[in-house]
């Protein structure tokens, strides 16, 4: 009994050379949870068809890439303190990770991926977004997977993508709020601790007022008019 032949292996003139570019933004309508799309171009460098990609897709956002109003300087500082301090505290903020598949194509295809965004102003990239007046958001997208390809005589074969491979794209705020804005229209969301929580709540039944909105506004002091 012969022992089968070790499976063979791509060259590097074989494996597909992928290359990624945002060819559009936008905010999408019809979902359940607040949604952003972004069209995103891939392209088989030396034109290899490629069987499918699994896609793992880090984006964060450029923080350093883009100016600052003196109203989003003062919305900032509880993320990076005051201007001054800005040349070592600004930095790229972790967004979110995500999974696409990409099925079969040759040369270069154009496939949607949505990002799911959240509002809660605990996380630090909701804070930021939410901090801005305009504008847009620059935006790196670091990308990691596997191809799934044919190799000499038509087996199939994967190779990995290296996180060195990336896109850049400036996404408008206006997108993000547009998103936000579609399910939490003039709304924000603050996550408390359930001690908070509970406290919040006696007080509110305490003085029988009728919204979380009456009762914080029972508990800040008046604006200086």
């Amino acid at each position: 009994m012969h022992a089968a032949p070790p499976p063979a292996h791509a060259s590097n003139a074989t494996i597909p050379q992928l290359a990624f570019a945002v060819a559009g933004v936008r905010a999408l309508e019809h979902v359940a949870v607040p949604t952003i799309a972004f069209s995103l171009a891939v392209e088989s460098v030396r034109g290899h068809e490629v069987r499918s990609v699994l896609l793992d897709v880090q984006l964060q956002i450029a923080a350093r890439r883009r100016p600052y109003e003196e109203r989003e300087q003062e919305a900032l500082a509880d993320l990076f303190g005051t201007p001054d301090r800005w040349g070592s505290t600004l930095g790229t903020l972790p967004w979110l990770r995500t999974t696409a598949v990409i099925p079969a194509f040759c040369g270069r295809t154009v496939v949607e991926l949505p990002v799911v965004c959240t509002y809660d102003l605990v996380v630090k990239a909701s804070r930021y977004l939410n901090a801005l007046a305009g504008g847009t958001v620059p935006l790196e997208l670091l990308f990691s997977g596997t191809v799934f390809f044919a190799g000499e005589g038509g087996a199939l074969q994967t190779a990995m993508i290296g996180w060195d491979t990336e896109a850049e794209c400036n996404m408008p705020v206006a997108t993000w709020k547009e998103a936000i804005d579609h399910h939490f229209p003039g709304s924000a969301w603050l996550r408390l601790d359930r001690d908070s929580f509970d406290r919040l709540t006696a007080y509110r039944t305490r003085r029988q007022l009728g919204s979380w909105e009456e009762t914080l506004g029972s508990l800040l002091p008046p604006e200086a008019g």
